[in-house]
C-alpha cells in the first residue's frame, strides 16, 4: 500500500508542490508514496504544473479505513461447474469455511459454506446428476474406457438385478448413469440402450469387444477402481456445486466502501465471511469480522500543516507517518513518536529542498521549479515578512538549476493565479481559506491574493453578505477575509465579527469594511498573532 502525502485544505501552491517534491524525495530513497490533494487546485498552481509539465496529484477526498485497505483473505474462487466433491477437498485442505464461485468472467456467482455441503449430501437429491464426465473421472479417480459427450444429465441406477430381469422391465433409459460390476451381459444391454454413461466397479478388466461396443455408439464407460457402494454413495457428489450454493441475499461489499459504514452490519449478521467486490462487480476476497478487529490503516505524511481541521477527513482513522510543516503547532497527536519538521521560514517547500540537501539526492529541473514557485508563491517572491535567508538561499540554489528570469516568471505566475474573473464569491473565498483556534476562540480566515482589486470591490456588498452567513452558520467569533494586493503589498479586509472592536483593535483602522491594512500580506505571522493579542485585551 502507498503512503498518501498531502497539503492542507484547499491547497495553495506551497501545499502542492511540497506534496510532490516530497513524494518523489521519497520514492528516490526507497519508499512507495503517492502525492495527492486535498481540494482543487488554484489557477497559480496550475500554471506552475503546466509550465514545468508535472502531472496534477490526484484527489484525495477522504482517508478513512475502506474494506480495500483490510487484510482480507485473497480466497482463490472456483467455477459453477467445479464439482461438490473438489470443493470439499479445495475447503478441507485449506481449513475454509466459505469458498466463493465465480463466473467465467470473474462475477460473483454465489458462495457455498461448510454446512450447505454438509446439508447437501444429508437432503439432497441422490438420483440425480448433472455434472461433466472430466468431474467423475477426477472426483472417482477412474480411467476413461470410452467417451462421448462431456455433459452429463440423467437419472443415477445401480445394476443389481438379473440382466434377463433388466431387459424383460426394460430397467434402462438413454438418460441414465449406470453403475455396475463386472456384468458384461447388464453392459451390453446397457451400450445398445445408449445410456449416458456406464461406470464399472471394482477397478474389473473388461474385454475389448465391449469397450469398442461403448466407442462405436459413443457411450462413456469409466473404468473405478472403487466398489459398488463406495461409488453409489460419492456419485452425487460429482453434481456441479451451483446445485446447492447460495445465490440470493449474499451480503457483499466493495472495495471502496467505508469500514465505518458497514461495520455495523457485518456485526448483526450470523455470517462468518462476506465477498468483496471491486466497482465492476469482480470477485476480489472474502472478509471475516476477524479483518475489522485490528484493521490496517492508511500510512500518510502531511505536508504544509498540522491541525484537524485543515486535514482530510477521517485522519484520526490513519496511521501518519511523518509532518513537515512551517506553521504554529497546531492539534494533530499521534500513538507513536514520529518524525516531525516544524521551521519557521517562509514555505514548507524551503525545508523540503534542505531534506534533497541533507540526503544528497540531486533535484531534477522539474522538481526544482515547483519548489522554487511554491517559496516565490508563499513568500510574495520573498517580499512577506515571513521571508527568511533559507528561503533566500533556497530559491538562490534552485534557481542555479531551472535558471529562470524571476522577476517575469513570479510576475506571470501570480498574474495566472490571481485573476478571479469567472469566480463566483464562494469560490474565492474558500480558495484559501483555513479555520482556526485563537485564544479558544473559533476564527474563520479566508485569503485572497490578487492584482485584480475591481472583481472585488465592484461586488463588495455580496462579499460581506457571504461573509456574514459563514460567520453565523459556523459559529465563528470572528469571520475575516483578506484581499492581499501583491503590488501594494498590504491588504484590504471584509470581516464579521462577535466583537465590534476586534478589527479596529488588531490591526489600527477604522471598523469600516475594506479599510487597507499597509505592509500585512502574511496570515500567518501578522494576522493571527494581531488578533490572538486583540482578543485577550478584550477580554
Amino acid at each position: 500500500m502507498s503512503t498518501l502525502i498531502f497539503g492542507h485544505k484547499n491547497p495553495d501552491t506551497d501545499s502542492m508542490a511540497s506534496a510532490v517534491a516530497l513524494s518523489y524525495l521519497k520514492n528516490s530513497t526507497g519508499h512507495n508514496t503517492v502525492p495527492g490533494l486535498l481540494g482543487e487546485l488554484n489557477n497559480e498552481s496550475k500554471f506552475i504544473l503546466e509550465y514545468f509539465k508535472v502531472p496534477e496529484p490526484p484527489l484525495i477526498n477522504n482517508v478513512k479505513i475502506q474494506v480495500m485497505d483490510l487484510d482480507y483473505d485473497r480466497t482463490a474462487p472456483i467455477s459453477p461447474e467445479t464439482s461438490i466433491l473438489r470443493a470439499y477437498k479445495i475447503m478441507d485442505e485449506k481449513s475454509l469455511k466459505t469458498l466463493p464461485i465465480v463466473d467465467e468472467s470473474n462475477h460473483l456467482a454465489g458462495i457455498v459454506t461448510m454446512k450447505d455441503i454438509a446439508m447437501g449430501i444429508i437432503k439432497g437429491d441422490f438420483y440425480m446428476l448433472n455434472t461433466t464426465l472430466d468431474n467423475i473421472i477426477n472426483d472417482l479417480e477412474g480411467i476413461a474406457l470410452s467417451q462421448g459427450s462431456n455433459e452429463i444429465y440423467g437419472r443415477i441406477k445401480v445394476a443389481a438385478l438379473y440382466s434377463d430381469t433388466i431387459k424383460g422391465n426394460r430397467s434402462f433409459g438413454k438418460d441414465d448413469i449406470i453403475i455396475v460390476g463386472d456384468r458384461y451381459a447388464v453392459i451390453e444391454e446397457a451400450i445398445n440402450i445408449g445410456v449416458q454413461l456406464i461406470l464399472v466397479t471394482g477397478n474389473m478388466e473388461i474385454p475389448e469387444k465391449y469397450i469398442n461396443m461403448a466407442k462405436a455408439k459413443s457411450v462413456n464407460m469409466i473404468s473405478v477402481s472403487m466398489d459398488t457402494y463406495t461409488v453409489s454413495k460419492l456419485i452425487s457428489q460429482c453434481n456441479f456445486i451451483s446445485s446447492i450454493m447460495k445465490t440470493r441475499n449474499i451480503l457483499q461489499f466493495h472495495e471502496e466502501e467505508y469500514l465505518e459504514d458497514i461495520r455495523d452490519e457485518m456485526l448483526q449478521t450470523n455470517y462468518r465471511n462476506f465477498p468483496i467486490v471491486d466497482s465492476k462487480g469482480f470477485f476480489l476476497g472474502l472478509m471475516g469480522k476477524k479483518h475489522i478487529i485490528n484493521p490496517k490503516k492508511k500510512k500518510v505524511i502531511l505536508v504544509d500543516h498540522n491541525e484537524y481541521a485543515q486535514s482530510a477527513e477521517g485522519l484520526h482513522e490513519t496511521e501518519i507517518l511523518e509532518i513537515i510543516d512551517h506553521h504554529k503547532l497546531g492539534d494533530i497527536s499521534t500513538s507513536m513518536p514520529i518524525s516531525f519538521r516544524n521551521a519557521p521560514v517562509g514555505s514548507t517547500c524551503t525545508i523540503i529542498y534542505g531534506m534533497f540537501e541533507s540526503k544528497g539526492v540531486e533535484i531534477p529541473y522539474d522538481i526544482a521549479g515547483i519548489l522554487l514557485s511554491g517559496i516565490i508563491s508563499d513568500t510574495l517572491f520573498l517580499k512577506s515578512p515571513t521571508a527568511t535567508d533559507w528561503d533566500r538561499k533556497a530559491v538562490r540554489e534552485l534557481n542555479n538549476i531551472v535558471n529562470l528570469d524571476l522577476e517575469s516568471y513570479s510576475m506571470d505566475m501570480f498574474k495566472a493565479g490571481t485573476s478571479l474573473e469567472g469566480y463566483s464569491i464562494e469560490e474565492i473565498f474558500y480558495r484559501d481559506f483555513k479555520e482556526f483556534q485563537i485564544e479558544s476562540e473559533r476564527v474563520g480566515i479566508g485569503q485572497v491574493f490578487t492584482l485584480d482589486m475591481g472583481s472585488v470591490f465592484s461586488r463588495k456588498e455580496q462579499f460581506i453578505d457571504f461573509i456574514s452567513k459563514v460567520h453565523k452558520t459556523n459559529n465563528y467569533h470572528l469571520t475575516l477575509l483578506l484581499v492581499t494586493d501583491i503590488i501594494k503589498e498590504g491588504s484590504y479586509l471584509l470581516h464579521r465579527s462577535a466583537n465590534s472592536a476586534l478589527i479596529p483593535l488588531s490591526f489600527e483602522v477604522e471598523g469600516e469594511q475594506g479599510a487597507f491594512v499597509k505592509d500585512v500580506v502574511s496570515r500567518k505571522k501578522q494576522v493571527i498573532p494581531k488578533i490572538a493579542e486583540a482578543i485577550r485585551m478584550l477580554r
